[in-house]
């Protein structure tokens, strides 16, 4: 990496950052399997029986996740996990597999989330990447350090999800749910970016 402009430029032999993140499975706090992720998604469940039928709103539990992280990301708000590893669990399946290609579930590979993800991570994460750049640190340690972020979004946003869900326990099963979630989350950013020019303004 002798140069800093692309984050995905390799550090190793025909390796790059992005794919040596991509092959983790993120952690989650196990009270969200049961309050959450079952609740909404297929997770745990055979991959051959059909979504629809059981009225599920999203497929694979990677799904939940995800709509997790952003919700913990446009909220800017970030939950460390607990420090107990009996509390956690991991996903089950690594980020670089999440929205493969299945025909039977009409699925197509989230190639381009997985990297609006990890550039929103490298954006987030306090990491060196000139120490990274003289091998000063490990590549491993970084990309711990952007999963260690990722998960405490997700985290956040689970708690957002387990709160609607014990309000009114359909909230996810509306079509809009998550739009309204994302379009609340986004106009109080732009509030709050309106108020900060009137602010610098005066």
């Amino acid at each position: 990496m002798s140069e800093l402009n692309n984050i995905e430029e390799l550090v190793g032999k025909d390796e790059k950052l992005i794919d040596i993140w991509g092959r983790r499975n993120p952690r989650f706090e196990k009270k969200y399997e049961q309050s959450v992720l079952r609740v909404i998604s297929d997770y745990g469940i055979g991959a051959s029986e059909n979504t629809g039928a059981k009225g599920k709103v999203l497929g694979a539990g990677y799904e939940p996740y995800i709509m997790a992280f952003f919700i913990g990301l446009y909220s800017n708000r970030k939950l460390q996990l607990s420090e107990s590893s009996e509390d956690l669990k991991v996903l089950g399946q690594p980020i670089d597999k999440w929205g493969n290609l299945d025909s039977k579930k009409f699925r197509h590979a989230y190639s381009g989330l997985r990297s609006y993800i990890f550039i929103a991570l490298v954006a987030k994460t306090e990491i060196d990447w000139i120490a990274l750049d003289k091998g000063d640190i490990k590549v491993s340690t970084v990309v711990t350090n952007l999963i260690e972020t990722m998960e405490e979004y997700a985290n956040y946003g689970f708690s957002v999800m387990e709160e609607k869900l014990k309000a009114d326990p359909s909230y996810f099963f509306s079509h809009r749910s998550f739009l309204d979630i994302f379009l609340q989350l986004t106009n109080k950013q732009s509030k709050i970016s309106t108020e900060d020019e009137e602010l610098e303004e005066l």
